[in-house]
């Protein structure tokens, strides 16, 4: 009887196992320690929940002209000014805040999806087939980035706007293009993890259990390099609306009628000492976007991050 006591207090003074924390929630955990990402997740937050509301609640037409009114600074009647038509600029801003918000995501997604593609299949097959991806990569990273946009929108903006129209055909060539020249990081990057994850004791397990190749990737090789993806893709978003910025800057991103954040860049040189408010505002909404979602890749690296996970 005392004996059976004695194991009972014994047990019973065992601390209790502490539960066991995801991997997503220890990520998440960790990235609301870096205060700067969950600012900038803030900020990002609030700038795309103004560019989707906003023009329901600012209904001023973004073509809508009033001479009497041009190259206005800030006012309570048009609270960012007006450009040399007496357009609205915070209902132009507003606009075109969709439009480059939406080519950075998905140009992000293009290349996520081609690099991640190009990347699992060198990864897996390795050999010649691996050998072929990469010197296809190399081949691509050797290769001028602007110049060869430039050319290519040059060739094909009239045919492909020929047959989907002006505004959607722009769109579709420049996220093509400029995901189709951001893919090949993508690629080296999960290459390098499938490379090292194929060999992990957990695939080989699944391996000898009878696990298709296919199933291999999906269920226990790809889930595990997500990480590396994810603050890859933050990175190209910011790459994207910088790179469609440049486009516009330069006179062969979207047509005049389409109020970027580039294309607004590009209308207000020629009046910066007029009216610098025409530049300073879609300049300062490009400035935050790609700083917020380059702290976010930070914090996201820093979340995802094998090594800090395993010391923590």
């Amino acid at each position: 009887m005392a004996g059976s006591t004695l194991a009972s207090a014994t047990v019973s003074a065992i601390p209790a196992a502490a539960p066991r924390v995801g991997p997503w929630r220890e990520a998440w955990r960790r990235f609301r320690k870096h205060r700067l990402a969950v600012l900038s997740a803030v900020i990002l937050g609030l700038l795309v929940l103004a560019v989707l509301i906003g023009p329901l609640v600012w209904q001023v037409p973004i073509d809508e002209i009033d001479f009497s009114a041009r190259l206005q600074g800030p006012s309570w009647e048009h609270p960012l000014g007006t450009d040399d038509l007496g357009q609205d600029l915070l209902a132009r801003i507003l606009y075109g805040g969709r439009i480059s918000l939406a080519v950075g995501f998905a140009a992000m997604a293009v290349a996520i999806f081609v690099g991640v593609l190009v990347g699992a299949v060198a990864g897996m097959a390795g050999g010649k087939v691996d050998t072929a991806l990469m010197w296809l990569t190399d081949l691509f990273l050797s290769l001028p980035e602007l110049p060869l946009l430039l050319l290519i929108i040059y060739l094909f903006r009239d045919t492909l706007t020929g047959l989907v129209g002006l505004e959607l055909g722009v769109f579709i060539l420049i996220v093509s293009v400029i995901g189709g020249f951001r893919w090949m990081p993508v690629a080296r990057l999960v290459r390098a993890q499938f490379f090292s994850l194929r060999e992990k004791e957990f695939v080989e397990a699944a391996r000898a259990l009878g696990a298709s190749r296919p199933r291999l990737v999906m269920r226990h090789i790809l889930p595990n390099a997500l990480g590396p993806v994810i603050v890859a893709a933050s990175i190209d978003v910011a790459a994207a609306i910088i790179a469609e910025s440049t486009l516009s800057f330069l006179g062969l991103g979207f047509p005049p009628d389409v109020p970027t954040w580039g294309r607004l860049l590009f209308d207000a040189k020629d009046n910066l000492d007029f009216a610098p408010h025409w530049a300073l505002f879609p300049g300062a909404a490009i400035f935050l976007t790609v700083l917020s979602i380059n702290f976010i890749g930070d914090g996201l690296r820093d979340a995802l991050d094998p090594r800090r996970i395993i010391s923590a």
